[in-house]
């Protein structure tokens, strides 16, 4: 095949989609930013790309809660596109407000057809906005494929809803991708380094076959060495820790 084609998606209140387009140039991949409404109305074809993306903002203004209106929309009008998307071994990642939308839309931890959910998206513990880097270790046991590699993760996180709650038994040990930790990578810390409250500390999940993905941390804002916080005083590496991520996803569509 060519050049691997990755489809990020927007709507009103998306405002990562810039930077998650470039996270992914700079993976190697060809990247489309289109608008909901053009996957809708058959504009755009789903079948045409390998990954499909729902970047972070604050779509719809977050009406009714956050995420919830485009999740909507996805599952009631592009679900079985979807649906076949995940079927033919694609790849789908939600950051942030993307996450959010996975999972109301009832595509994590497993493909909803009928839009229950098994988990949600909520209000922070601390009920403010939290905007902060946190530490994140990866659980090794997860078939995630957008974390492989990857031991330990430094991001950013910008959210008012990111409080990962999960029906008891919901999750396998499989499904969960990423936690929050201190920077001893102790999975047990509580705020401020577990920023929202998460059940467990989740930061990331994914689905069964480990091709479905939804993290609230951004990977797309650390791309970048001089990205780091701290790069003046520590000296900036050639690039970021969230890079690894996108080049993943980019390596394991290329064998699509």
């Amino acid at each position: 095949m060519g050049k691997v084609r990755t489809l990020v998606i927007r709507a009103p209140g998306t405002n990562c989609d810039a930077e998650t387009v470039f996270a992914f140039q700079q993976a190697g991949s060809e990247v489309s930013l289109v608008h909901v409404n053009q996957l809708i109305r058959r504009r755009e074809r789903l079948d045409d790309y390998q990954i499909l993306v729902i970047p972070g903002g604050f779509t719809y203004g977050d009406d009714i809660a956050a995420g919830k209106v485009l999740a909507n929309e996805l599952r009631l009008k592009l679900g079985e596109d979807i649906l076949r998307f995940v079927e033919d071994g694609k790849l789908i990642l939600g950051i942030c407000n993307g996450f959010q939308v996975l999972a109301k839309a009832g595509f994590l931890p497993e493909f909803s057809e009928d839009g229950s959910l098994l988990l949600t998206v909520t209000t922070n513990d601390s009920g403010r906005f939290e905007c902060r880097w946190v530490h994140l270790s990866v659980n090794r046991e997860s078939t995630c494929v957008f974390t492989r590699g990857i031991d330990r993760l430094y991001l950013p996180v910008a959210h008012a809803e990111g409080k990962v709650v999960v029906l008891s038994g919901a999750l396998t040990e499989q499904n969960v991708a990423l936690f929050y930790t201190d920077e001893h990578g102790d999975i047990s810390a509580r705020y401020p380094h577990n920023p929202n409250g998460s059940v467990g500390n989740v930061a990331g999940i994914c689905d069964r076959s480990g091709r479905v993905f939804g993290l609230m941390p951004h990977p797309e804002r650390y791309i970048r060495g001089t990205q780091h916080p701290q790069w003046t005083r520590l000296g900036a590496r050639e690039y970021g820790d969230g890079l690894q991520i996108f080049r993943n996803t980019v390596d394991w569509a290329e064998h699509l």
